[in-house]
């Protein structure tokens, strides 16, 4: 696919560094299978919302954590997820995952860290898999948060934990693109994105994306 063929502002997405964390990490250290259940935190984001496209192409029961009732809707109608939860309004998250993965949680696509992954972890199946994208929960935070230990949880389910940096498989990037291309001309995966016009404007834009405002890839357009 070509300038011609996408939106120039997909190269900052979805055909650049934001749908290749996505397809990579999932692909790579996911490993989705037909049937599984994949839980994505952050879903709302750039990252989490083609996560669960992607794995809603290979079969698997997607679940999204966000954190408005406006992309809980998103979610479930724009991007093809199966169910989708508000963390913010969910009086017992742990419940409500669990409500919502009555088979447990096979995949967890960690986005956010902290308090919304211990509820997930809670959940997870016996030999689950747990790319560890990013913390972005905790990247603020002056005090070193206490949480659930993870070595009993990991040890106990088998599970596979890694974190991991773009960088790191970019021997991969190539094919990883063309996929990607081939799902968005056949319009089997679709993206959003948050425009802000302005220079000036960058540090709000920047702030806002730590608030959660944005709305898939956020963009400044000088």
């Amino acid at each position: 696919m070509n300038k011609t063929d996408a939106k120039l502002s997909s190269y900052l997405g979805i055909l650049g560094m934001t749908g290749l964390t996505a397809y990579l990490g999932l692909m790579e250290i996911g490993l989705p299978k037909k049937g599984e259940t994949l839980v994505v935190s952050g879903a709302g984001g750039a990252v989490g919302t083609v996560v669960g496209q992607i794995g809603k192409l290979h079969g698997c029961r997607v679940v999204g954590i966000t954190g408005s009732d406006e992309k809980v809707s998103l979610l479930t109608s724009k991007f093809n997820f199966d169910h989708a939860i508000n963390y913010k309004t969910a009086k017992n998250l742990k419940e409500a995952i669990k409500i919502a993965c009555p088979n447990g949680v096979d995949i967890y696509f960690d986005n956010v860290g902290g308090e919304i992954s211990d509820a997930v972890l809670a959940n997870i199946n016996k030999y689950a898999r747990l790319p560890v994208c990013g913390a972005i929960s905790l990247y603020n935070e002056t005090e070193i948060q206490l949480g659930p230990r993870l070595q009993p949880i990991i040890l106990t389910k088998s599970a596979t934990m890694r974190g991991f940096i773009i960088g790191d498989l970019k021997e991969k990037f190539p094919a990883a693109i063309k996929q990607l291309s081939a799902w968005l001309k056949d319009d089997k995966i679709t993206f959003s994105e948050t425009l802000v016009k302005g220079f000036d404007n960058i540090p709000q834009a920047f702030i806002d994306l730590f608030d959660g405002k944005n709305k898939g890839k956020m963009i400044v357009e000088i």
